[in-house]
C-alpha cells in the first residue's frame, strides 16, 4: 500500500507541472472570458428586474393548480407577480369530492398541541399562496426569494385598481364555470367567515 501512496503524489506533481507549464498567453486569454460570461448573466438578469417588471394576473376563471404552476415558475425566474381576485380561481373536480378532501386534510394536526401544526390556510388568498409555496423549493434561497416576490389578494385593492391585468390562456378553465368549485366556496366550507 505504501508504494501506491508514493505513486499518487508523483502523478499529482506531474499534473501541477502541466498546469503551470501552460503558456502565459493562454492563461491571459482565459481570464477575460470569465468576466464576459458574468456580464452576459447580468444583462439577462437586469431586464426582468429593471423598471416596473411586475406582472398583474386576474385569477378569475383560471384553474388554480395551473395558475399556481405558472406563477411559481415565473417567480423563480425573478419576476414580481401580483395575483388579484384569488377567490375567483377555480378547482377542477366534483364539488363534494373537492370539499370532502380539504375537510379531511384539516383533520391532520398535532396530538400534543394544535399550535404545533400543521397549520391549514382557510382564507382564499392564503390557500392560493400555499399552493404556490408547495411548487417552489421553499427550503432554498431561490425559493424563499421567489416567495417574497409574490403577492396574492382577495378582490382588487384600491392601489391596484388602475393596473392592466393579464390572463394566462394555458391556465383558463375550458368547461363552463358552474362545473367548477371556486376557492371562495371552498374557503367558506372549510371555516372561513369572510
Amino acid at each position: 500500500m505504501s508504494s501506491k501512496a508514493k505513486k499518487a503524489p508523483k502523478k499529482s506533481a506531474a499534473k501541477k507541472t502541466i498546469v503551470s507549464a501552460e503558456p502565459a498567453e493562454q492563461v491571459e486569454a482565459a481570464k477575460p472570458a470569465k468576466p464576459a460570461k458574468q456580464a452576459k448573466q447580468e444583462e439577462t438578469a437586469t431586464p426582468a428586474a429593471s423598471g416596473n417588471g411586475t406582472v398583474y394576473i386576474d385569477a378569475t376563471g383560471h384553474i388554480a393548480g395551473r395558475l399556481c404552476s405558472e406563477v411559481a415558475s415565473r417567480i423563480l425566474r425573478g419576476n414580481r407577480i401580483v395575483v388579484l381576485n384569488a377567490e375567483k380561481a377555480v378547482l377542477s373536480g366534483k364539488r363534494d369530492t373537492v370539499i370532502a378532501a380539504w375537510k379531511q386534510k384539516l383533520e391532520l394536526g398535532s396530538k400534543v398541541n394544535p399550535i404545533y401544526g400543521p397549520l391549514h390556510p382557510r382564507k382564499p388568498d392564503n390557500i392560493m399562496w400555499r399552493m404556490v409555496r408547495g411548487m417552489v423549493p421553499k427550503e432554498k434561497a431561490k425559493g424563499t426569494m421567489g416567495l417574497k416576490r409574490l403577492r396574492v389578494y382577495i378582490g382588487v385593492p384600491s392601489k391596484y385598481s388602475a393596473v392592466t391585468m393579464t390572463r394566462l390562456d394555458d391556465a383558463m378553465a375550458t368547461r363552463p364555470l358552474p362545473m367548477y368549485t371556486t376557492i371562495l366556496e371552498l374557503a367558506r366550507n372549510i371555516g372561513w367567515n369572510g
